[in-house]
């Protein structure tokens, strides 16, 4: 959902990165998790500008000063499923690829989604040791429920068994 950046100050601020749709909502997907087990909160103090607290024994810890801030930049905000809101039709959460098997067109298997990059220039899909942009004209069609989905791979990318890309 976010990720910790640079400290702001002195007393324990931190610059943080949200990746909800307005950035203001991040608090309210709270509690999140580090992904080792610790838990956090945040709460806005500007744009962009955060106060922490860790979760410890269910009760909220305040993060105070510089030292401490400057030991979480780029630790990832994670929050529970369940508090995210259903991803409307034709939307998906990146995170549901994972693992999806990728066909092309005719079904022969590519492989697996292996993982799902995204640096701010849109997401790419790891298939095996392929990566392709997720665009609708690289991945067509996308079946949860089928737990695939189908892509096609521009012609410039190599693909591993495709007839027309054998020497």
């Amino acid at each position: 959902m976010g990720v910790i950046g640079r400290p702001h100050g002195v007393r324990g601020l931190v610059r943080v990165h949200s990746y909800t749709a307005d950035p203001a909502d991040l608090p309210a997907y709270g509690p999140f998790d580090d992904g080792t087990g610790r838990r956090f909160a945040v709460r806005w103090r500007g744009d962009g500008i955060a106060e922490l607290a860790e979760i410890v024994e269910g009760r909220p810890v305040p993060v105070t000063d510089r030292a401490r801030v400057e030991k979480l930049i780029n630790l990832p905000l994670y929050a529970d499923r369940a508090r995210l809101p259903a991803a409307d039709e034709e939307e998906f959460y990146l995170v549901d690829l994972v693992g999806l098997e990728a066909v092309d067109g005719a079904g022969a298997s590519i492989g697996r989604v292996a993982a799902v990059h995204d640096y701010g220039a849109g997401a790419s899909l790891e298939v095996g040791p392929l990566l392709l942009p997720f665009t609708r004209a690289c991945v067509p069609a996308v079946d949860l429920a089928a737990g695939r989905i189908t892509v096609a791979p521009p012609e410039e990318v190599l693909v591993p068994g495709r007839a027309e890309d054998a020497p």
